[in-house]
Order: structure tokens, then C-alpha cells, then sequence
């Protein structure tokens, strides 16, 4: 049974599709949504969206939000969204430096969006890397290198 998923941010609607499942980054962790799924309404973190339709994975890297899910839709609405294919790997390479420099100049005194700015461009990153590698199985927070 599939489910159709709407994925949509404050300046555009990212995509609708009917897939056979979506892996979704909540907030308490990685979420699995097949069709029939009982009703749920929880927020997002930053992570990959993972739409599995057959053996085929499309990757999407999301900045926060919040998802609902029914039975027969899942409705993200993100922060940020980006397909893969929309990210430029070497600015997002280019982020993760300064958001590394920033945290070191910062010492024991982290800013915490300077965190966030390194978690948001490790997940660009990886995303990216995807479409580049063919690879169609999700990460979880902590496989990338920092």
C-alpha cells in the first residue's frame, strides 16, 4: 500500500509523490511511515527524508519542521528542504568549514548555532554524496565525519 507524501517549505511546495514508505528525521529519532500509518503529528530535526518507492531512494535534506501523518498522506512542512540534486557540494563543503572555525575560535564557549550550522552542512554533505554514489539506504546522526 503507498502513501502519497507532501513535502513543502515557507517558498515552495518541494514535491508530491506516492511512495512505499518514508523515512522521516523526528525530533525522538528516525521514523519509518508506510501507508495505513495511525495519525501522528510530531516535529522534524534536521536530517534526511527518505523516499523508497521499489528499490529505488530519493534523499532529501531537511532543516526542522513539523510532520503529519494519516493513514493515506504525510504532509512535511520543513524549514529548509533540498533535494540532492540541489545541493552545491562545494558551498556546502565551504559551510562546514566556517561553521568548524567558528566552533573552534569559540572554545569551550560553543555557540549552539554554530552546532546546528555544522549538523545542517554535514547533512547537505551527505545528501549530495548520495546522488553521487547511488548509495539508497538512509544515515543516522553520527556516520558523518566532523
Amino acid at each position: 500500500m503507498s502513501i502519497l507524501v507532501d513535502i513543502v517549505t515557507p517558498e515552495r511546495q518541494l514535491l508530491s509523490r506516492q511512495v512505499d514508505m518514508v523515512t522521516l528525521p523526528g525530533i525522538d529519532g528516525q521514523m519509518g511511515i508506510l501507508g495505513g500509518h495511525v495519525p501522528l503529528l510530531t516535529i522534524l530535526d534536521i536530517g534526511e527524508i527518505v523516499l523508497h518507492k521499489g528499490n529505488d531512494a530519493d534523499f532529501i535534506a531537511v532543516s526542522g519542521g513539523v510532520v503529519e501523518v494519516r493513514p493515506d498522506k504525510v504532509t512535511v512542512m520543513a524549514d529548509t528542504a533540498e533535494r540532492a540534486e540541489e545541493i552545491d557540494l562545494e558551498r556546502a563543503e565551504a559551510s562546514r568549514e566556517r561553521a568548524r572555525s567558528s566552533l573552534s575560535e569559540a572554545g569551550p564557549q560553543r555557540d549552539p548555532s554554530a552546532l546546528a550550522a555544522l549538523r545542517r552542512s554535514n547533512l547537505r554533505i551527505r545528501v549530495a554524496r548520495h546522488r553521487r554514489s547511488g548509495r539508497s539506504g538512509p544515515h543516522f546522526e553520527g556516520d558523518e565525519q566532523q
